[in-house]
């Protein structure tokens, strides 16, 4: 057994600790899917149902945390399409929140109703061990980054603070005593939903040792989702804003290219307000207009299908 696999089972992260950190990002309550095979994405059938058995994994070698929080906006206006990552994701100050925050304040009711239309969404990534799914066989006992939102991330929270005295707290990130996850998807209302969905008895996901490392071994980097290399810079996006929303005139943004390639709908006529400048600053707030519903692909769902 490799010696920092041994260390890791002997030494994995605390079952207080993890949790300290899980409630700390509920508490405070994204990163547009890659579109490779790195992420999993549950199949459901023509009447919006679906099922699969996942395993959420461990912190990955060299990482603390099995999982890491995304924030990222949606939206359309007369340039076209803003499809990107929020800095805020890194604890950076975003020209959309920052604009968002002057229309929220502006006093004027439908101000506020573009903040809501131009709000963060929140996403959670987690690398998984797909058990079983139905829908494409092949995907079974093979390692995914899997995104999902705050109903999903919830199931997890309760397993690990079981509302009951009769209930025993389970750390789901853990091989050997972590659990299964039954995702049941059902589409309520046009939506898809996550509530059915539940944890097995815990249980180590395979009595192998030297497989349970080698699948611990071929887990992805999460900590790569979240390097500030991989975020536009404050000066882009806030170029990008100002040509989808038209913005001053649209003269602090370049011309689109073929580069853009959300599709230009004009479907809202926003109030064009100049976003205060400044330099990017830490910021780690929870505005009054952020998304902290479930699986954005729903909420995308209505606009471009995420």
């Amino acid at each position: 057994m490799n010696t920092s696999f041994a260390q890791m089972k002997t030494q994995r992260k605390k079952f207080d600790e993890l949790n300290a950190q899980l409630q700390k990002l509920s508490s405070n309550s994204t990163e547009r899917s890659y579109g490779d095979d790195r992420v999993w994405k549950p199949e459901v059938d023509k009447a919006g149902n679906g099922y699969a058995v996942i395993r959420f994994l461990p912190a990955s070698e060299n990482e603390d945390m099995p999982f890491i929080r995304l924030w990222d906006h949606g939206f359309n206006g007369p340039g076209g399409w803003y499809i990107e990552k929020s800095l805020t994701s890194i604890g950076l100050q975003d020209p959309v929140s920052e604009y968002n925050s002057s229309l929220w304040n502006s006093g004027v009711d439908s101000d506020k109703e573009i903040a809501r239309k131009q709000k963060r969404r929140l996403k959670y990534y987690s690398n998984i061990y797909v058990v079983k799914d139905s829908a494409n066989p092949s995907n079974e006992g093979k390692v995914f980054l899997f995104q999902y939102g705050k109903k999903i991330f919830d199931k997890l929270n309760e397993a690990m603070n079981p509302q009951f005295e009769d209930e025993t707290p389970v750390n789901p990130f853990d091989f050997w005593e972590g659990a299964n996850f039954n995702l049941k998807i059902r589409n309520v209302e046009g939506y898809r939903n996550y509530d059915r969905s539940d944890f097995s008895s815990a249980g180590p996901l395979l009595n192998d040792d030297e497989e349970l490392e080698r699948i611990w071994k071929s887990q992805y980097s999460l900590q790569e989702l979240v390097d500030p290399k991989n975020f536009k810079s404050y000066d882009e996006l806030k170029a990008k804003l100002y040509r989808v929303l038209g913005l001053d005139g649209g003269k602090h943004a370049p011309k689109t290219t073929a580069e853009d390639d959300e599709p230009a709908v004009m479907d809202f006529k926003p109030r064009f307000k100049e976003a205060a400048a400044s330099e990017p600053k830490r910021d780690d707030s929870s505005p009054p207009w952020d998304d902290d519903d479930d699986d954005s692909l729903s909420f995308f769902k209505k606009l471009a299908e995420d």
